[in-house]
């Protein structure tokens, strides 16, 4: 082959095919490489998105809104001041003085009625059971004796009187085992009272012995131990102050009220039976429906005030003995209006929630993680809840103590308070 066709041929192997390189830029690669760039600033925005609102998330505190019924929808007529107490109340002792060898109880704990709480030592009464009883024994014999003695004389009186039939015997010896079976009977029924008298002496001494153990009188709680092991506890205050007069003092918490003192001058805004909204000091956000149970007939004069007592509608173990409490009285739902009218109904919310913008009361709700900002209508109050008959629905988390820069659809990171 010539030298020249060998240098064509392998000039021609170099040549580019421009046909091929436009096959290969054609409008499928550039849809491909726009796609791709697309795609990637979608993730570079979501990524900042999302680092700006995890950072920038205002943090707040929430509430729910509590849906109330009409009656609790009333406003308050009157607010006073309370303390929690226990109608039924115990300071248990023993009913003997004796000294403890075992107290059963601690402040915290239940009891059940006729629980045992403790023990006293029992050495003096079991010995006096014991010599009581064994009184008991002896009577008991010497009965016996007694009655075969008057079994035996009333066989020799019916001899007697067969003999004197028969003219054996004069009628003076039959007189004689008439006698001696009168006495002996007389003898008898003496024993059996003897008897008697032994049988009570064993009930007291088992009562005594039964008073060495000490029972709950009723259910409640153990409030306060007031003995130990080894001291002597008394029903009555003797030793100069080293005997104890109490063992424990037990509350039934089923009968825990209020009472509260209302000064006269508005006395007259409380009724038997009216509803009561009841918050604890210990509980802000609690709401204790309550009612009264009686208006106490007598007024101090030192402080010009009546005595209310209150019923609790819920019992709850948060509620212990002398908890102060704010009470509202709520006034009476007007059984006369217009049925075009319906009951006021609402949500409590805490007060704290509420913010004067303007002429608006608002409120900022939870949504999602961001505030909306809501304008409300306001009802009457219930210790330091509000209530909201619009603008609010039951259940939704409202935000409390919201700070001075938050805004409508601000991002929020709320904790529930």
């Amino acid at each position: 082959m010539p030298p020249e066709t060998d240098k064509n041929a392998l000039l021609g192997q170099l040549r580019i095919d421009r046909t091929q390189r436009e096959a290969d830029t054609g409008p499928g690669r550039r849809l491909w490489i726009i796609g791709a760039v697309v795609l990637l600033v979608a993730l570079l925005v979501a990524g900042a998105w999302l680092g700006v609102s995890g950072r920038g998330a205002l943090p707040v505190h929430t509430a729910v809104a509590r849906p109330i019924g009409a009656t609790s929808a009333n406003a308050s007529v009157l607010d006073a001041t309370g303390y929690v107490t226990a109608r039924r109340e115990a300071t248990v002792s023993a009913q003997i003085t004796g000294t403890l060898i075992e107290v059963l109880i601690e402040e915290g704990e239940h009891v059940k009625a006729g629980q045992v709480l403790a023990r006293l030592d029992d050495t003096a009464q079991r010995a006096s059971l014991a010599q009581a009883q064994a009184q008991l024994h002896g009577a008991e014999s010497l009965l016996a004796q007694y009655e075969a003695q008057l079994a035996q004389s009333q066989r020799d009186l019916k001899r007697a009187e067969d003999l004197l039939e028969r003219k054996l015997v004069s009628a003076q010896a039959v007189e004689q085992a008439r006698t001696q079976v009168a006495a002996q009977t007389a003898q008898v029924q003496a024993q059996r009272r003897q008897i008697e008298l032994t049988a009570a002496s064993v009930r007291s001494a088992r009562v005594q012995l039964e008073y060495c153990t000490v029972h709950a009188p009723f259910s409640g709680v153990v409030i306060a131990k007031a003995a130990q092991v080894g001291e002597i506890v008394s029903p009555f205050s003797a030793g100069g102050g080293y005997t104890r007069t109490g063992i424990g003092t037990i509350v039934d918490m089923d009968s825990l009220e209020i009472e509260v003192d209302v000064n006269e001058a508005y006395i007259n805004r409380v009724q038997p039976g009216q509803a009561v909204a009841s918050v604890l000091n210990a509980y802000p956000d609690w709401t204790i429906p309550s009612h009264v149970i009686a208006i106490i007939p007598t007024a101090d004069r030192s402080k010009a005030t009546v005595k209310v007592r209150i019923a609790l509608e819920v019992k709850d173990p948060r509620i212990v003995p002398d908890m102060g409490v704010r009470v509202s009285f709520l006034e009476e739902k007007k059984a006369a209006a217009a049925p075009t009218q319906p009951a006021a109904r609402g949500v409590l919310v805490p007060a704290a929630a509420l913010r004067l913008d303007g002429a608006e009361q608002v409120v900022f709700v939870l949504k999602g993680h961001k505030a909306q900002r809501r304008a409300v209508t306001l009802g009457g109050a219930s210790g330091e809840s509000r209530l909201v008959l619009l603008g609010v629905s039951p259940g939704e988390a409202v935000i409390i103590d919201a700070p001075a820069g938050l805004r409508d659809d601000m991002p929020v990171s709320a904790a529930e308070r």
